[in-house]
């Protein structure tokens, strides 16, 4: 999963010095480096490279960097835990954030409320709420992605919903500049945060209630055996396309008889039709011209506009 992007006119990496200039400006745990392999950093494990890719060690760090992009006309976009992503075999012309250093990936419990960093692990957050006897998250164990990305794409599995359990946003707007936003002035929609898409989630206050450890982990161990029946093993991006209101787009894809389909090392998952996943050699061409050919089989059978959950990035 993952955050905000600025999509300007491209424009060319700035050279050597103008770098150097920027990894003075910012602290010296912040990394900085050049042409940076994406598909490692995805969990479909396709993609070209970054020509900018940074981690900031703070708010200071991440405000520096987003200015420096704006000054620059250089395109950004924040990268989480690379789930629900598609970045194409070109790679990104512009920079690519990771929220992944400590100051970002913290996670508090006061009562039965969670303080969490844009850059925390959904696993991690489930898993420190139920030593600490918070419910409510155990649905979050399963989703491979950031507390950012949650937030983003308003994330979802087993009947809960990220913003069902927010109280406030700590956000950040493309100037720089952070604030606290309560949920209530936050809009907000299936498999989507609109205030997320010109800002950056830092982090967020999360409610949950108080229950019993072993309650906790019956209801986990319940959706982890409820997934993995379910869910391929094998690397994909997560579901590929938002569910139709009249149909779940899994199940429309399984009824078109479409399981099994494959585009060079792209192939529609046996156990989920919604799923695309990566026989170890596919490229993200592969997986764009089968996600084209599932589109055109939906409208053309069924009359079902598909679109895409899963975001596509780069060139």
């Amino acid at each position: 999963m993952n955050q905000s992007s600025a999509i300007m006119e491209p424009a060319m990496p700035p050279d050597e010095p103008v770098l150097c200039e920027l990894a003075r400006q910012i602290s010296p745990h912040a990394v900085l480096r050049r042409n940076e392999p994406l598909a490692k950093r995805t969990t479909l494990r396709v993609g070209g490279p970054a020509d900018i890719y940074a981690e900031p060690a703070s708010e200071n760090d991440l405000a520096c960097l987003l200015r420096f992009c704006t000054a620059r006309n250089l395109r950004f976009f924040v990268l989480g835990r690379g789930s629900n992503l598609l970045v194409r075999d070109g790679g990104f012309r512009g920079m690519v954030i990771s929220l992944a250093q400590p100051h970002f990936s913290r996670i508090e419990i006061v009562g039965d409320r969670l303080r969490c960093g844009a850059g925390a692990r959904l696993k991690a957050v489930a898993i420190e709420a139920k030593r600490s006897g918070v419910g409510g998250f155990e649905f979050l164990e399963g989703i491979p992605g950031s507390v950012g990305g949650a937030l983003r794409m308003n994330a979802g599995a087993m009947d809960g919903a990220t913003f069902d359990r927010v109280e406030s946003v700590r956000l950040m707007d493309f100037a720089g500049v952070a604030q606290d936003r309560p949920r209530l002035k936050l809009a907000v929609g299936y498999r989507s945060c609109p205030t997320l898409k010109t800002h950056i989630a830092l982090g967020a206050v999360l409610h949950g209630h108080s229950d019993s450890r072993e309650v906790i982990e019956q209801r986990m161990h319940e959706f982890s055996r409820r997934r993995w029946k379910s869910q391929p093993a094998a690397p994909s991006a997560g579901c590929i396309f938002k569910n139709p209101t009249t149909i779940p787009a899994g199940k429309l894809i399984e009824e078109l008889g479409l399981k099994g389909t494959r585009i060079g090392g792209a192939v529609v998952s046996a156990e989920h039709g919604n799923f695309i996943v990566n026989d170890g050699t596919a490229t993200a061409q592969d997986v764009l011209e089968l996600i084209e050919a599932i589109k055109q089989r939906a409208i053309s059978e069924r009359g079902i506009e598909l679109h895409t959950e899963v975001e596509i990035v780069g060139d």
